[in-house]
């Protein structure tokens, strides 16, 4: 059997050519093996020291990068590389939004088979820091273990880890929950507040960009008793807290919501407002901002369709957008929780007479009565399904409906790629693919593709916003 053509505690370099997404590693090859390694950006040449090697790959760290690339910037978060959270800081942000049109590229022809997709620059934002309005932090320490409250600590997950980075503040969230982190520590170290995280997990806070409410989620294992008598004091600590609550019973060890949720204090909905269309959030993505851009680029296709269809629609984000432009629209979704605010959401719009929205599975609502009929008449379905995709059988119903327009929004471009095919072999033809930098400074991208039936004029979008 053949030596590797590596061994751990070999000093070698590398030319680096690509990051991965998910980690932010550098990707070169040293002796025909592929060696994986953080610090370096692509266009530079490093030494690293082999740490592992597997039987296609090899792990090194960085001992230093030896030619500079005019991509390389310095990363302005003070726990970068060792946060979880951001994996490409040190990547400027033309180079980011570059790199990301090729992550979705490379995925559709490698996973997808489709090597002419027309896919666009991506479209970021002015200032790509500061834009999440959601974080979870984890709660260590202190009053979370059942000692002293002074200890309380809390954090993010470290890179490909379990461990906890202590967090004070992060350049990534909106400003409000940067404030918010800062409010916690005080909190903590309160005697009048700290026994409010007794048993605490994580800490989750949402913040409208329009409203500037703020709501605060505090995740135990059972029910907090500690909680209810503080819950007023807390939200005083934080800016612009309209509410307090306590999610208990975690469906897992890591989970960071539990299967039961109460309000002690105040309410746990906020408004947002997008582009006209006003929101009570409960559920929401991350990046206000970039949804308003993703509402802007559907517009006339919205005012084209008829009747849209909205797969996966969550608390009825796009479903309000395509009725308050004047689409009758069918919403389906999975979690009746979202299902019950989508309709909320719509009667604060006004828009409850355009607009039915129906609780159950995708794929089983499509084989239903109403789900047939609905796929029967409308003009186009746009679907925005989680991480791992949509099914065969949904998009098997799509084909033998003949919608004539299919929009698939997704923030994962392997299981894009993969949905896509089915559409593709089962008559459609993929127009434009729009990536949409909603998560910047990280692997992750969001892109919208237009399809539609060969036998139909195409919809297409335009190429700016």
């Amino acid at each position: 059997m053949l030596a590797p053509p590596l061994a751990p505690g070999d000093l070698v370099e590398i030319d680096c050519t690509d990051l991965i997404a998910k980690t932010g590693q550098a990707v070169g090859r040293s002796n025909g093996m592929v060696v994986y390694v953080l610090g370096p950006v692509p266009g530079e040449r490093a030494r690293v020291r082999i740490e592992s090697v597997k039987a296609k790959y090899a792990v090194a760290d960085l001992v230093e990068i030896l030619t500079y690339s005019a991509d390389r910037v310095e990363p302005f978060c003070a726990v970068f590389g060792t946060c979880g959270g951001c994996q490409v800081q040190h990547l400027a942000y033309a180079a980011q939004l570059r790199w990301k049109r090729d992550i979705v590229a490379n995925a559709l022809r490698r996973l997808g088979g489709i090597a002419e997709a027309d896919v666009r620059p991506p479209v970021g934002m002015a200032d790509p820091r500061a834009y999440r309005n959601k974080m979870a932090l984890v709660v260590t320490g202190g009053a979370a273990r059942g000692s002293d409250i002074a200890d309380t600590q809390f954090g993010f997950y470290a890179a490909r880890t379990h461990d906890v980075v202590p967090i004070e503040r992060c350049p990534i969230v909106m400003p409000q929950l940067d404030e918010t982190i800062a409010g916690l520590w005080d909190a903590a170290r309160d005697p009048a507040t700290g026994r409010a995280f007794t048993g605490a997990r994580h800490v989750i806070a949402r913040a409208g960009l329009a409203s500037g409410e703020c709501v605060v989620s505090i995740t135990t294992d059972r029910t907090s008793h500690a909680l209810p008598p503080v819950a007023q004091a807390l939200a005083a600590k934080l800016p612009g807290a309209v509410g307090i609550g306590n999610s208990s019973e975690p469906p897992s060890e890591n989970a960071v919501m539990g299967r039961r949720n109460v309000t002690v204090f105040g309410k746990t909905e906020m408004q947002e407002e997008i582009d006209g269309v006003r929101f009570r959030v409960s559920f929401f993505q991350v990046n206000s901002e970039m949804v308003g851009k993703i509402f802007g680029y559907l517009r006339p296709q919205a005012a084209q369709a008829g009747r849209i269809i909205d797969l996966y629609c969550g608390a009825g984000t796009f479903a309000l957008y395509f009725a308050k432009h004047g689409a009758r629209v069918v919403g389906i979704e999975e979690n009746p929780n979202a299902v019950r605010e989508a309709r909320v959401n719509a009667t604060l719009n006004g828009v409850d007479a355009r607009t039915t929205f129906l609780s159950g599975r995708v794929e089983a609502t499509l084989r239903s009565k109403i789900g047939i009929e609905a796929l029967a008449a409308a003009d186009a379905v746009f679907l925005d399904p989680p991480r791992k995709g949509s099914d065969e059988a949904t998009l098997g119903a799509l084909v033998r409906a003949r919608v004539p327009h299919v929009w698939y929004l997704s923030c994962n471009p392997a299981t894009l790629a993969r949905d896509l095919a089915q559409l593709v072999a089962g008559g459609y033809r993929l127009g434009s693919v729009q990536p949409f930098d909603m998560f910047p400074q990280t692997g992750h991208i969001e892109a919208l593709a237009a399809l539609h039936r060969a036998d139909v004029a195409s919809l297409e979008f335009a190429p700016t916003i």
